[in-house]
């Protein structure tokens, strides 16, 4: 038993142990999630997350130890973000021909994500500082979190809130598009694509891009027009 204290102890002091764990847990909730035949509801984001979390608190790991190996899976985030740019660009002919009706609802999606977080907020009564760290909540975290302390907010709040929107938009889009009986053929692939990106950012890009190129393609154009209009206009307006 000593032994394996031990042990314990050297492996979850070492990097590669969020490395490891990271990787293991994604890979198994993964396999849950495609022999499920890929239900919202078994999103892999969602439970790896949730059984990290639970690992690491039943084992009284510091979170910035388990960071210390993770942050090589973090550092990835930014080339996967840039390679959503090369579907965009095997559809270039449509962007150019639809670039200010796709601004326009960018504009549209946005200023409703919002506007209805801060409505919401001040309709329960939360304090300040919680609303304004609401109202970037559709804004991919790390921008998010920029956006969040320049108009007052509490950037560690807003990206959770960026993170619970992310897995809402995941979870929840296939049904709503179903109720909403957005069809399944090119444009309504990019409809689909294009809401997902904007209410849910980067967890809804990777959702559309699971089930379709389409969709992924203009979920990270939505992704990225959030980032670049949220950044300036949110703190200019308030």
């Amino acid at each position: 038993m000593d032994e394996f204290v031990e042990l314990w102890i050297y492996l979850s002091s070492t990097p590669l142990f969020g490395l490891t764990a990271t990787l293991v847990v994604y890979v198994g909730t993964q396999a849950i999630y495609d022999r499920l035949n890929h239900n919202p509801l078994a999103n892999p984001v969602l439970w790896s997350i949730i059984a990290i979390a639970v690992f690491l608190l039943a084992t009284g790991t510091p979170y910035p130890v388990y960071f210390s190996g993770a942050q090589f899976i973090h550092f990835l985030l930014g080339p996967a973000v840039v390679a959503m740019a090369w579907p965009l660009w095997e559809r270039r002919a449509a962007l150019r021909r639809g670039w200010l009706r796709f601004v326009l609802a960018a504009l549209a999606g946005g200023g409703a994500a919002a506007l209805s977080a801060a409505g919401l907020a001040w309709a329960f009564g939360m304090p300040v500082d919680v609303l304004l760290s609401l109202v970037p909540k559709s804004i991919t975290a790390p921008v998010a979190m920029g956006v969040a302390d320049k108009i007052g907010g509490v950037p560690a709040l807003a990206a959770v809130f960026a993170v619970l929107t992310g897995l809402a938009g995941a979870l929840s889009g296939k049904s709503l598009f179903a109720l909403l009986r957005i069809g399944t053929d090119e444009i309504g692939w990019m409809a689909r694509g294009f809401a997902l990106g904007t209410a849910a950012h980067g967890l809804g890009a990777a959702r559309s891009t699971q089930v379709n190129a389409t969709a992924g393609a203009y979920a990270g154009l939505a992704l990225s027009l959030q980032a670049v209009l949220a950044s300036l206009i949110i703190p200019l307006l308030i």
